[in-house]
């Protein structure tokens, strides 16, 4: 077993890892987990897609108070409410994929900071933000120029539709995690960057961090800190990252993986 004792730092992604979307909420095992780490001094950050917005409505900053967000899949990180790093999509490319959204005929979100726009409702986006327990926005004409700051973007598409724009979208990469959705980042973008800027800020190395991830969009941070955990209903790719697989979110999984790591002393599955 990797040296667990270092841990002073746990990056954690929401959904499918922390936040169930069978039960809409975080288990309870989990936040008793997280309050007996912040007691012990390890820090505990949100690791998500979402930005900040979307992580807020979803209702997780109800059940914990994390010491920090690293949102939109790394192009950002937010330490005491204010943004420490940010890492934006050139304009050129946001107008080439507003393009091919108009062309193609799909929904496109556009993510800002703390807003996220989309263009068209179907059956596809409804579809896709229903698993996930998420509103969509208001559509709106997009103009063939966004003059606004977007850090990422989710195609509401299939395989074939994502195979024909995304040659065309200068250094950029994709990471679906639905059947008709799939985000759209830098290719030199990920989660690792936004725990980086993090463990920058707080003079900690990456040997002293431990991250928890289920989706393709995790593999980068499951990759990067010292220990990282795959959840059992986690894809494949998260679960190959990984140095641990741990239960299904549903049973617990997120707290046992803390206990066999020995950040926490016991584990409660109910208030007592």
């Amino acid at each position: 077993m990797k040296q667990a004792s270092k841990i002073k730092i746990v990056f954690t992604d929401i959904d499918g890892t922390l936040f169930s979307h069978k039960t809409h909420h975080i288990p309870y095992s989990a936040i008793d987990a997280i309050h007996q780490m912040q007691r012990k001094g390890i820090k505990v950050f949100l690791c998500s897609g979402r930005n900040y917005y979307l992580i807020r409505k979803s209702g997780v900053l109800k059940e914990v108070i994390p010491d920090g967000m690293v949102t939109m899949n790394g192009s950002n990180a937010i330490i005491d409410g204010s943004v420490i790093y940010r890492y934006p999509i050139p304009s050129e490319i946001v107008d080439k994929m507003i393009l091919y959204a108009k062309r193609l005929r799909f929904g496109l979100t556009l993510i800002e900071e703390v807003e996220g726009h989309i263009n068209m409702i179907d059956e596809r986006v409804i579809s896709a933000h229903e698993k996930y327990g998420t509103r969509f926005p208001q559509p709106r004409t997009f103009p063939d120029h966004y003059d606004r700051v977007v850090y990422q973007m989710i195609a509401f598409c299939d395989d074939f539709d994502e195979s024909l724009f995304m040659p065309h979208l200068p250094k950029c990469k994709s990471a679906r995690w639905d059947k008709y959705a799939v985000d759209i980042m830098l290719e030199d973008s990920d989660k690792s960057k936004g725990i980086e800027s993090v463990l920058e800020y707080f003079g900690i190395t990456a040997d002293e961090a431990m991250s928890l991830g289920d989706g393709e969009n995790d593999e980068e941070m499951l990759n990067y800190t010292g220990l990282s955990v795959a959840m059992g209903n986690g894809c494949d790719v998260a679960k190959k990252a990984a140095d641990y697989v741990t239960d299904d979110i549903d049973e617990d999984g997120w707290a046992k993986a803390c206990l066999h790591y020995g950040l926490i002393d016991e584990m409660h599955t109910k208030k007592e």
